[in-house]
């Protein structure tokens, strides 16, 4: 399990962005960063610079999933035919608390995988509690029992703040079917993501 070690809105305030689209983001009120040199004019940012922040932007978005998982899921879309950054993407939307996030079963990644890790989420009907498991195209994501009760599910489901995409399909309010691997343009990201950059990062 990924432990969250700083407060969530924070990636948003470093970043400048409201990553995840929240109305509650700090950036809505101010868009410089954090601390007393927050508001200083910022110097010219090298490339590496700007292929750093586009690969923490990216691996934030996902709950700021380990640096181990994310080089490896980099180093597999690399060995895959195509392009490796849309591969990349393809990779963590398919994973199983980035369709639950996704199929509006939790109200932010972090609850997702939350409710993944105590056992509130069934793969075609089986109990799965590994956040990071990937979905292959058909199979169905559902909450157990319990969860379809949780105040955290019934917030996320009432949220008028994002949609779920075309390719996770819902079938009533506690399941959905994975239907394919999106490519970049389908994936609903508030801010635009930039994997071509982080692929030039770990590829230097």
């Amino acid at each position: 399990m990924s432990k969250r070690s700083s407060a969530k809105y924070k990636l948003d305030r470093r970043m400048g962005e409201n990553i995840w689209g929240r109305p509650k983001s700090p950036v809505n009120k101010r868009e410089y960063g954090p601390g007393q040199h927050g508001q200083r004019r910022k110097g010219k940012v090298s490339d590496f610079g700007i292929q750093l922040r586009a690969k923490q932007k990216l691996k934030g978005y996902y709950g700021d999933v380990t640096e181990k998982q994310f080089k490896a899921a980099y180093t597999e879309a690399s060995r895959m035919k195509g392009d490796t950054s849309q591969n990349l993407i393809g990779l963590l939307e398919q994973r199983l608390d980035a369709i639950v996030y996704r199929a509006k079963f939790a109200p932010t990644i972090w609850a997702a995988r939350q409710i993944v890790n105590h056992g509130h989420i069934r793969v075609n009907g089986v109990k799965c509690n590994i956040a990071s498991r990937r979905v292959k195209p058909g199979e169905v994501i559902s909450l157990g029992d319990k969860a379809k009760e949780m105040a955290l599910v019934l917030e996320a489901q009432s949220l008028s703040e994002r949609d779920i995409p075309d390719y996770v399909t819902p079938d009533g309010n506690a399941a959905v079917t994975f239907t394919r691997v999106p490519t970049l343009d389908e994936v609903p990201y508030p801010v635009k993501m930039e994997p071509n950059l982080v692929v030039e990062f770990y590829s230097r």
